[in-house]
C-alpha cells in the first residue's frame, strides 16, 4: 500500500528545502543555488549512504524538486544527474565507478547529462542507432543524440547505445559513461525558444574511443538497466511539472485576493475561483500517483513502477499546463510582465507533456500494457 500520510521526515524535508527555494526565488541563479543544495545534502538524498548520499529513494528527490520548482527555482538536472544517471550507476554500476561518480554526484561537485533520443528515434530505444563495437578491449561509439540537457555544465554523458548480441546478432540496449572531453564527441547547442538555465545540444560521437570500463552494468542486461533510469525520469519530471503548476497557482491566488474590482476581490468570483479549484485538485491528483510511482520504485517494484511513472508524468503535465494557463489569465495583462514570472512559465509548462516521452506515447503505453488493447504501432 502506498503510504496515504506523508511521514514526518518527509514533512521536515519539504519545509526545509521550501525555505532554500524561497530564499533564492524566481530570479536565482542555477549554479549558486545547485552548490547550496548540494551541501545541504539535498542533491543526492536518493544515492546511497556509503557514497555520500542521504539512504533515501526517488521519493525524497522528487520532494526536493517539487518543492524547489513550487518556490520558482526548479534544478532541471536534478532530473537527470541524480536521478537517472546516479540510479543507473548505484543499481548496476561496478564498485570502481560508484567510487568515482557516486560522492561528487551527491555533492554536487560533478554532474552527469543522460542520452537516449536521436533525430530519427525519439526515445525508442529498438529504434536507436548510436552503436558501439568493440575493438579489443575499448569500444568505439558512433551516431548522434538530440536534445540533451545540460552537456555543456555536465563532466560526462551516459549515452544510451546499442552493441550487438553475440548469440542471436541483434541489438541491445548498453549504458556507457562519455566523458566531454573524448576525442570524436562534439556538442551544438540547439536554438531554442525556451528560456531555461539549462541548455539543449545536439551530439555526435564520431568512433568516441571508451575503455572497457566506460560500460555501465552487464552487457546483457539490456532494457533492464535502461528503464532502471528512464522510470525514475518520469518520476522527477512529474515533480517539476507539479513545482511548476503549484508557483503559478500560488501567484494566482495571491492576485485573485488583492486584486480589487468594484469593491470587491476578484477571487471572490466563481469564474476566477473555480477554475483555481480546479488547477488545485489537478495537480493534488496527480501528486498522488507521482508519490504511488515514488513508492513502487523505491520499493523494487520496476513493473509496477512503470505503469504509475508514466501515468503520473500524464497527469502532471495535464495539471502543470492548466494551472499556469489558469494563472496568466487569472492576472490578465500581468500574467505576461515580467514582475510575476508567469510568461516564460507558459512555454515551460509545455516541456511536461512533450518530454521525456509524449501524452500520445504513454496512452499508447497504458492502451496497450494496462487495458491489453491491441498494439497500434
Amino acid at each position: 500500500m502506498t503510504p496515504t500520510i506523508e511521514p514526518e521526515e518527509h514533512k521536515a524535508l519539504r519545509s526545509a528545502v521550501a525555505t532554500l527555494g524561497k530564499r533564492h526565488g524566481r530570479n536565482y541563479n542555477r549554479e549558486d543555488l545547485w552548490t547550496e543544495a548540494g551541501k545541504l545534502g539535498y542533491l543526492g538524498v536518493n544515492l546511497p549512504e556509503e557514497y555520500g548520499g542521504g539512504g533515501g529513494g526517488i521519493t525524497e528527490l522528487s520532494i526536493v524538486l517539487e518543492e524547489l520548482g513550487a518556490a520558482g527555482c526548479p534544478l532541471l538536472m536534478l532530473v537527470v544527474s541524480p536521478a537517472i544517471c546516479g540510479t543507473v550507476i548505484a543499481r548496476f554500476g561496478t564498485d570502481a565507478q560508484k567510487r568515482e561518480w557516486l560522492p561528487p554526484l551527491a555533492e554536487g561537485t560533478r554532474t552527469m547529462a543522460f542520452g537516449i533520443t536521436e533525430p530519427d528515434a525519439g526515445s525508442n530505444s529498438h529504434r536507436i542507432t548510436t552503436t558501439a563495437r568493440k575493438d579489443g578491449p575499448d569500444w568505439l561509439l558512433t551516431g548522434r543524440k538530440v536534445f540533451i540537457s545540460g552537456v555543456d555544465i555536465a563532466d560526462a554523458t551516459l549515452i544510451v547505445g546499442r552493441t550487438e548480441d553475440a548469440r542471436t546478432g541483434r541489438l541491445k540496449p548498453c549504458l556507457f559513461i562519455v566523458p566531454r572531453d573524448a576525442p570524436g564527441f562534439t556538442r551544438r547547442p540547439i536554438d531554442m525558444e525556451l528560456n531555461a538555465a539549462e541548455k539543449q545540444f545536439e551530439l555526435v560521437l564520431d568512433d568516441v574511443r571508451l575503455p572497457a570500463d566506460a560500460l555501465v552494468g552487464d552487457e546483457d542486461a539490456g532494457l533492464l538497466q535502461l528503464f532502471a533510469g528512464l522510470n525514475p525520469e518520469r518520476i522527477m519530471t512529474a515533480a517539476f511539472a507539479i513545482g511548476m503548476g503549484r508557483y503559478a497557482l500560488a501567484q494566482a491566488i495571491a492576485y485573485a485576493r488583492d486584486r480589487t474590482v468594484w469593491n470587491t476581490p476578484i477571487g471572490a468570483h466563481q469564474a476566477i475561483a473555480h477554475p483555481l479549484a480546479q488547477a488545485h485538485i489537478d495537480l493534488e491528483l496527480a501528486r498522488l500517483m507521482m508519490q504511488k510511482a515514488a513508492h513502487l520504485y523505491d520499493a523494487g517494484d520496476d513493473v509496477g513502477a512503470g505503469e504509475a511513472a508514466n501515468m503520473a508524468k500524464y497527469a502532471a503535465g495535464e495539471a502543470c499546463v492548466k494551472a499556469v494557463d489558469q494563472a496568466v489569465h487569472t492576472l490578465g495583462g500581468n500574467g505576461l510582465t515580467r514582475e510575476f514570472g508567469l510568461a516564460s512559465l507558459i512555454t515551460a509548462a509545455r516541456v511536461a507533456r512533450i518530454a521525456p516521452v509524449s501524452r500520445e506515447m504513454i496512452l499508447n503505453y497504458v492502451s496497450h500494457q494496462t487495458l491489453g488493447l491491441p498494439k497500434s504501432y
